[in-house]
């Protein structure tokens, strides 16, 4: 089984400012499921809810990225 590549950063941010993914969820109006697997790399947001997300979170849309490039 390949190891599950970490490709957003969304958990990390909510970390950081002290939020919940039940927060985040009530905000975007998803489930606490979906959001759950957005933060644990199961399932990967489309890139207009990765929009939402970063604005809901007041960061930068890359801020919620893992870097191609060092």
């Amino acid at each position: 089984m390949p190891k599950k590549v970490k490709m957003n950063c969304i958990k990390d941010v909510l970390q950081s400012q002290g939020r919940t993914q039940t927060w985040l969820a009530e905000q975007i109006d998803k489930s606490y499921v979906i959001v759950t697997n957005y933060c644990n790399n199961n399932a990967q947001p489309s890139i207009a809810i990765l929009r939402v997300i970063a604005k809901t979170l007041d960061v930068d849309v890359r801020e919620l990225l893992v870097p191609t490039k060092k």
